[in-house]
């Protein structure tokens, strides 16, 4: 392991160590998001409603994870109770959520948003009012005024305007000065009846947590006849579950912190070891072809020697051998025929040809006497020819 890459890995443990350090001693911060989710403990998570619900319906809601499309789609039901609690739902659902009222279901809807969809069919309007900061939800049922709920954490102050004259004003959220709102209506749909309410805090773990405030959750369920609900407690496509095999890791921020840092410091490390390091490699000359050299050495070997007949013997036998192997000549016999042969697929001169064959004769002849001027000429003569 190089230097480098331990002053990196050291860099590094630093920062964790840094990062450890402020996130321990960091102030846990409340999240008011509104989520309506039944699975978080936060403010305006359902969490407490949800674990409560059992209580509110006298053990006759079932929680259903698919959407009313599905859940309608196949089979016929008898009259039951339909709750909705801010939740995205398609047109087609909400059609089939319809005809259930229609044959004499009940639908309890809280949400601070109404589709479009809905207010065009039941004839009313919802509104955004600014009320203040603190608003006071309450019934107008007189055996029920009592039953007040305050709302001081983010209301959505929210109500209805353009209601029928057959629609039914069950409650309202008033702020301090008195402006009054309707909040909580009911409209007679077919053979059954549609409550809606504008204000899903009421059903929130802050607000649920808070002594005296169950009253007045119980009094808007009250409305419902005792029969079996069913609770549309899923969450719809657009804020379904991530199905990342990462949303353990995301959903927790200390690990999604470390996550994050992992992949930063991969990052950082790959950008500084992108340069890939090499020692330097050395030149390393060629091998010298030195045949040449030898050659020369031999020849001025023989020529010190003065053994002029030696080399004429080599010389003509490797001729001979160059003929046999290039020319395909055979030179077993050095005669006429071999001279005519050599002259023809060679085309040089049959003189010289004739004057190099006496000459390679008389080096393969051990008892000439060989002079160093016929080794220079037969030299030439055959290089004249293999040329």
């Amino acid at each position: 392991m190089n230097k480098t890459f331990k002053l990196y890995g050291i860099i590094f443990l630093i920062v964790l160590a840094v990062l450890a350090l402020l996130e321990l001693n960091k102030t846990a911060v409340t999240d008011w998001r509104k989520s309506f989710d039944i699975n978080k403990k936060t403010p305006f998570g359902l969490f407490v409603f949800n674990k409560e619900a059992n209580q509110f319906f006298d053990n006759k809601i079932t929680r259903n994870q698919l959407s009313p499309y599905e859940y309608y789609k196949n089979k016929g039901k008898a009259p039951h109770n339909i709750l909705v609690i801010e939740s995205d739902i398609d047109e087609v659902s909400w059609e089939k959520i319809l005809d259930q009222v229609d044959d004499g279901s009940d639908l309890m809807l809280i949400s601070e948003k109404f589709p479009e969809y809905l207010s065009d069919e039941l004839g009313f309007q919802h509104l955004y009012e600014a009320y203040g900061e603190r608003n006071m939800l309450t019934l107008t049922d007189k055996k029920l005024s009592s039953d007040s709920l305050v709302l001081d954490k983010l209301p959505s102050e929210r109500g209805f305007v353009g209601i029928l004259k057959d629609h039914e004003i069950l409650g309202g959220n008033a702020d301090e000065h008195g402006n009054n709102k309707a909040n909580f209506i009911k409209i007679n749909y077919g053979e059954g009846h549609i409550y809606l309410h504008a204000e899903p805090l009421i059903v929130t773990n802050y607000y649920l947590l808070i002594p005296g405030n169950e009253k007045y959750v119980q009094d808007v369920f009250s409305y419902l006849p005792g029969r079996e609900t069913v609770w549309f407690s899923g969450k719809n496509e657009t804020s379904a579950e991530s199905a990342s095999p990462l949303r353990f890791i995301l959903s927790k921020p200390a690990l999604r912190y470390a996550w994050w840092l992992l992949l930063g410091g991969l990052l950082l490390f790959v950008i500084f070891n992108a340069k890939r390091k090499q020692r330097i490699v050395p030149i390393i000359e060629p091998l010298k072809n030195k045949s040449v050299e030898f050659v020369k050495s031999i020849g001025n070997l023989y020529l010190q020697e003065g053994d002029f007949h030696d080399m004429m013997s080599k010389k003509a036998q490797f001729f001979l051998n160059k003929v046999r192997m290039d020319l395909l000549i055979d030179t077993q016999n050095i005669d006429g025929y071999f001279a005519h042969k050599l002259h023809l697929k060679t085309g040089k001169n049959l003189q010289n040809i004739n004057e190099a064959i006496s000459l390679i004769k008389k080096g393969q002849d051990p008892y000439a006497s060989v002079m160093k001027e016929d080794l220079i000429r037969m030299n030439q003569l055959l290089d004249e020819i293999l040329k």
